[in-house]
């Protein structure tokens, strides 16, 4: 088995940072997308993949969320939360009323689309793989451009800082979640992901799903849908729940689930990440 851990490359992302600090000695190697990281660890290249899964301001990786609904062998091992501080960077000497064009990933675009239309109107958002491929977008263009990404990025490919921390608050996180071929063992403070559809809808259908929680004091932590990409209003429910898979009660609640979903599929039950100053 591999001790590699791959992470959304290229080197200077967000994922990148969020990998040293889960694994700061590991062996990280990074790949172009978030469906080649799950390939890599279901097919044993990598015991681990980092990759987003939720922001605090533009809400979840779809990316993430399709390969954990479609994908087997695939478990979520751990979770973790880090600030999000990007950078506007430029090549050195570019002005900032120059810049016609804004290359980023689409999720930091939407984070910063304020700071643009207010600073950068006439600017072009396109855009990249990754915030670190913005920056090498960037350098490579023909035209007056910007990238956003993180100040590792700059520095690792020569950028100038034509603005730092441009959101300016601390509200911008990014939740991260450690792909593995199995999820982790009951710590007493855990988090479970899981999905579910129905074949046919009816008043109260999740409703009552919902309530196999409730009846057990079991807190859900998320719920949402996404299209189920195979008939027009067909929707899976994914929802985050505190507790883990193998909790009485929890393996309770998910039994009655079972009952009445016609698909289930357990995403992985792992420790709950808590802020560094919480008690």
């Amino acid at each position: 088995m591999s001790d590699q851990v791959a992470y959304l490359g290229p080197p200077g992302t967000f994922t990148e940072q969020a990998a040293l600090h889960h694994s700061p000695n590991g062996q990280l190697i990074p790949y172009p997308n978030i469906t080649a990281i799950a390939q890599a660890v279901t097919s044993g290249l990598a015991a681990e993949g980092l990759v987003p899964i939720e922001n605090s301001l533009e809400g979840s990786v779809n990316d993430t969320l399709d390969v954990l609904i479609q994908r087997e062998g695939l478990f979520i091992r751990k979770e973790l939360v880090i600030p999000i501080e990007h950078c506007l960077i430029a090549k050195p000497g570019t002005q900032l009323s120059d810049i016609a064009i804004v290359y980023s990933h689409p999720q930091a675009l939407g984070q910063c689309r304020s700071f643009l239309e207010r600073l950068m109107p006439n600017a072009q958002p396109v855009a990249s793989l990754s915030t670190a491929a913005a920056v090498k977008d960037m350098n490579g263009s023909n035209l007056i451009s910007a990238a956003i990404a993180p100040q590792r990025a700059a520095e690792l490919n020569q950028g100038q800082i034509l603005e730092k921390n441009i959101l300016g608050d601390s509200t911008n996180m990014t939740r991260f979640v450690v792909l593995a071929i199995s999820d982790f063992r009951s710590t007493g403070c855990d988090k479970t992901s899981l999905c579910f559809s129905f074949s046919e809808d009816s008043p109260g259908l999740l409703y009552n799903v919902l309530g196999e929680f409730y009846m057990r004091n079991i807190n859900l932590a998320k719920v949402e849908s996404r299209p189920s990409k195979q008939s027009l209003g067909e929707y899976i429910f994914l929802i985050d729940i505190h507790g883990h898979r193998n909790d009485p009660q929890v393996k309770d609640a998910i039994s009655g689930l079972a009952q009445q979903a016609s698909v289930l599929k357990i995403f992985g039950s792992y420790p709950r990440w808590t802020r560094p100053d919480s008690t």
